[in-house]
């Protein structure tokens, strides 16, 4: 009997399998480094995301490739394979492995695909409100969210929140998270300061929620779908920082995290000019080395009275050329607002630097929302603020920070002193106010007070909570928050009522004896049927 004819091209076969494990290693690899990213260990651009994801397709193109090149190559290897013994034991439980795979593949891809949720909860807890899913479906463009969280901070719930958006937006929404602390520059490039704060952006348009709360990303969408102007003047011409670089202080970075935020960011020199621009809605007194002129303050109180803004940031006096000369703005938000910049400056001796004044205790407040003791702020050379009620019951002032008990406001400066100590009766004693803010709830004037100016410059805006600090305080300032109200939902209280003593007992028969006791009299039950049958 003839022998069969040798195939040729069966010693080359392994290279078919060579190749397919080199790609299937790959493959896992790249798997593995997908979800990485999926969790947020690290972070890439959308050009390497999609260089990642081809490379991907690639390898597992190159595994189907090996695999069908040795069943080319060595044809009688494959068939020996799949009709031996095993694989004919085996073949109905691969079969239906396989089934079950591709039935839970297709579902997750149509799933994936086509996002829906249903709400079964009785009080539709988990339902975005009327208001936010107006905005959703108003979109004109799609709208990408960043949210900006370290691993210190926990992201469930700014995620649950971001897939609600994403799964009403009728696909106009899309979100990714991103690390700030390792991609600083991302977080940089966006104006993010801080922790937990996300970007959205549509085009060319972007805007930051500061937190993850569903009326917050609202309101910041209607911003982004409707951008206002908003323009921030910082004071000139009594030594104040520069907004340009060039000397140790100035306020470049302050400045450029402003105009990523779409703010309009200029200078205002009011010795110079009689009036201020109509276009103005926060003016901000940046660390003046001498005081402003009565004329100035009068300009500065109408526009407050006309319904503006005013941030104040005022250094103490021996560190400043103010002398003993009389200061009209400090009088003004005195008399007006009873918020007192005090003459003194701080020693904080919680602090590794005793004149690093640093906020031991915050005040709950739409600028303080988002600081916590992790982000706690940092004032070189700081003094202290006191808050007085107004007589006038428009004016609402409220302190925002304050130091330990372990610090004290040191009221007399000597050159020639070494070192300082507490005098009792002359000192003011911990814990002292750093900030303060006043709201006319009539006219909406608003003010915000810092006894530093220093906590904003270039070389300390990235320190803990310090830029977070002033650009909330510009936002709270510059804003209406009261430009969206949602629908709340009475939330359902759910309350577990304890079994009476019978019911108890019933419950442990049943867990404890029945439900075991059925169990074991089916196993004999089984036991004997098989004896029986022999």
């Amino acid at each position: 009997m003839a022998g069969k004819k040798k195939n040729p091209y069966a010693k080359y076969a392994f290279i078919g399998l060579i190749l397919a494990l080199v790609a299937c290693v790959v493959s896992g690899l790249l798997v593995s480094a997908n979800a990485l990213l999926a969790v947020g260990m690290f972070n890439l651009s959308p050009e390497q995301r999609d260089t990642l994801t081809l490379a991907l397709q690639i390898s597992i193109g190159l595994l189907v490739i090996g695999l069908a090149a040795y069943a080319m190559m060595s044809p009688d290897t494959v068939r020996r394979f799949l009709t031996g013994r095993q694989a004919r034991y085996g073949s109905n439980s691969l079969i239906l492995t396989l089934a079950f795979i591709g039935v839970i593949f297709v579902a997750n891809y149509i799933v994936f695909n086509n996002p829906k949720s249903w709400d079964w909860t009785e009080d539709k807890s988990n339902t975005l409100a009327s208001e936010t899913m107006d905005i959703l479906s108003a979109l004109p463009a799609k709208v990408t969210a960043t949210a900006f969280y370290s691993s210190s901070l926990d992201r469930s719930t700014a995620e649950d929140l971001l897939i609600k958006f994403k799964t009403n937006s009728g696909g106009n929404f899309d979100y990714q998270f991103v690390n700030p602390d390792l991609d600083p520059i991302a977080a940089r490039e966006a104006g993010i300061t801080g922790d937990g704060k996300i970007l959205l952006q549509m085009g060319e348009a972007k805007e930051i929620a500061s937190f993850a709360s569903e009326t917050e990303l609202a309101r910041t969408m209607i911003r982004l779908i409707s951008p206002e102007s908003r323009t921030v003047y910082f004071l000139q011409g009594h030594g104040e920082a520069a907004l340009s670089a060039g000397s140790e202080r100035s306020f470049t970075i302050a400045k450029s995290t402003l105009e990523s935020k779409n703010y309009v960011v200029d200078t205002l020199n009011l010795l110079s000019q009689s009036s201020i621009p109509e276009d103005a809605d926060v003016i901000i007194v940046a660390g003046p080395q001498k005081p402003l002129t009565a004329q100035e303050v009068n300009l500065l109180k109408d526009f407050v009275a006309a319904g503006g803004s005013l941030i104040v940031m005022q250094d103490p006096i021996p560190f400043t050329e103010f002398g003993n000369a009389a200061d009209p703005l400090a009088n003004y938000l005195e008399s007006d607002w009873g918020i007192t910049l005090n003459d003194d400056f701080i020693f904080d001796f919680a602090s590794q630097q005793p004149l690093n004044a640093i906020s031991a205790g915050i005040t709950p407040h739409p600028i303080t929302q988002n600081l916590s003791i992790n982000y706690a702020v940092i004032m070189p050379q700081a003094r202290s603020i006191s808050v007085t009620p107004s007589e006038s019951m428009e004016i609402v002032a409220t302190p925002l920070m304050f130091t330990s008990d372990n610090s004290w406001g040191e009221t007399s400066y000597d050159e020639t002193a070494e070192q300082y100590q507490y005098d009792e009766g002359v000192d003011n004693l911990g814990p002292l106010y750093l900030a303060a803010v006043g709201e006319n709830t009539v006219t909406s004037g608003r003010v915000v007070v810092f006894g530093n100016s220093l906590f904003v410059i270039d070389g300390n805006f990235d320190v803990y909570g310090n830029g977070n600090m002033f650009i909330n305080s510009v936002d709270w300032a510059a804003e209406q928050e009261d430009q969206l109200t949602l629908t709340t939902r009475p939330a359902t209280q759910r309350t577990f009522e304890p079994p009476s003593q019978i019911g108890f007992i019933i419950l442990v028969l049943v867990s404890v004896i029945v439900l075991p006791g059925m169990v074991i009299v089916s196993g004999i039950s089984a036991w004997i049927s098989r004896r029986k049958r022999g």
